[in-house]
């Protein structure tokens, strides 16, 4: 027994080694905001219904990469949607469609030789685009009124970007795409769709 006493020590401090590495480790970084829009004041529409639909879809290949999104942003118009699109009317519909959400990566050029080497460079381009449509429908489905909205955000990021940080940039960007286009439908719908809104 005596024997085997420095092997089991030996054993509880490397599992305490290994304990002590495990807990080290900085975790994914998932703690990232939800994106919500109800706390915003609802946009209340002379409809009976509201229909959410997504016309887009995602090649989920290269050069895209909007699929690998935390929330990808047509996900993110459609969360929108429901948040602020209430029916609050007896007669027609509104239909809501994400018509484009795309996001490519580009890859930028990096300097050679000892400039490249000891600086650290913008190494991606990440170009988004969102297209909303909003419908009001008569009972027959003819198109009675409808406002379209485009969005963009461009953003570049450095060679050096671990991947919680790059996630964490994609959902930064999908939340700047919403609030345009929470900003510009907002107006657009009070402008031109002023006869569908119950106030």
């Amino acid at each position: 027994m005596p024997r085997r006493r420095p092997a089991v020590i030996l054993l509880c401090l490397i599992l305490s080694g290994l304990g002590l590495s495990a807990c080290a480790t900085p975790p994914p970084a998932r703690n990232l905001e939800k994106i919500s829009y109800s706390e915003r004041p609802p946009i209340r529409l002379d409809v009976r219904e509201i229909e959410i639909q997504r016309a887009y879809q995602p090649p989920n290949a290269a050069p895209n990469v909007d699929h690998l999104f935390p929330v990808p942003p047509a996900a993110g118009a459609q969360l929108w949607a429901a948040d602020r699109l209430k029916a609050a009317g007896p007669l027609r519909r509104a239909r809501f469609i994400v018509r484009e959400a795309p996001v490519i990566e580009i890859r930028l050029a990096r300097s050679g030789g000892l400039t490249g080497a000891f600086t650290i460079e913008q190494s991606e381009r990440y170009e988004a685009r969102l297209v909303a449509e909003l419908q009001i429908l008569a009972e027959d489905d003819r198109v009675e009124a409808s406002v379209t909205v485009e969005v963009t955000h461009f953003r570049t990021v450095p060679e050096n970007l671990t991947l919680n940080e790059r996630l964490r940039v994609w959902h930064q960007m999908t939340r700047s795409l919403l609030d345009e286009m929470d900003r510009q439908l907002d107006a657009t719908i009070k402008e031109a769709l002023t006869a569908y809104l119950v106030l």
